[in-house]
């Protein structure tokens, strides 16, 4: 019997795999969003709405880069999660109901992003089988409490077979264990990420001052 091969399985993934992602339209009014000019972002754990613990960690480690190549200044995850410690503050939902003033007088943050994880992982269905992320935020002045932003966006990859019956079964069945062992979710949250925190999408944030397309959205 031949030993095996985690990345033979993911091939056949790779063959059998079709993504799909949006961000959800949603009329904005940026006119708070242009007045405040922020020019820092402070991420807060996100609050874990999905049945899957390692959610909020997965879509919190991959939210930093979009912004920043945005134009923002995003204060580093490891020292945002320790300072919270030290404060003796651990979940998410009391990060998320403090008053935005404290959360100015301990970072210095112009604003805060508040991210909700509707929805993380895979499902398995008779012929197919699916990874889906969806996550839902707002951008909040930390200044005033004002709400700047807020929007979702969800992505998905779902695998299965033309082959017949058969292969459909066989598929479906390949891509669930393939998407377990590989953790196919941390991949698809980076998708989410993309599409909801890049600037310049429609309904999308604005550019940051980093960014050479500021105030040109």
């Amino acid at each position: 019997m031949m030993p095996f091969k985690p990345w033979r399985i993911c091939g056949v993934i790779s063959l059998i795999g079709a993504l799909a992602g949006c961000a959800a339209p949603i009329n904005v009014d940026y006119s708070a969003f242009r007045e405040s000019k922020p020019t820092s972002i402070l991420v807060l754990p996100p609050i874990n709405s999905s049945l899957e613990v390692s959610a909020p960690s997965a879509v919190l480690a991959q939210a930093t880069r979009p912004l920043a190549e945005s134009g923002y200044y995003v204060f580093p995850v490891a020292l945002v999660d320790e300072t919270f410690k030290e404060n003796g503050l651990a979940a998410a939902g009391d990060i998320h109901a403090l008053p935005p003033a404290k959360l100015h007088e301990i970072f210095g943050a112009d604003t805060a992003l508040y991210m909700d994880v509707k929805t993380y992982g895979s499902s398995y269905a008779v012929f197919s089988s699916s990874v889906t992320v969806e996550v839902e935020a707002v951008l909040l002045d930390l200044r005033s409490g004002v709400k700047l932003w807020e929007g979702k966006a969800i992505a998905a990859e779902t695998s299965g077979s033309s082959g017949g019956l058969i292969g459909m079964l066989v598929s479906a069945v390949v891509s669930q264990i393939a998407n377990t062992l590989t953790d196919r979710s941390f991949h698809v949250a980076a998708i989410t990420n993309q599409q909801l925190l890049s600037a310049g999408r429609p309904g999308g944030l604005l550019h940051g001052p980093r960014s050479p397309k500021y105030e040109l959205d």
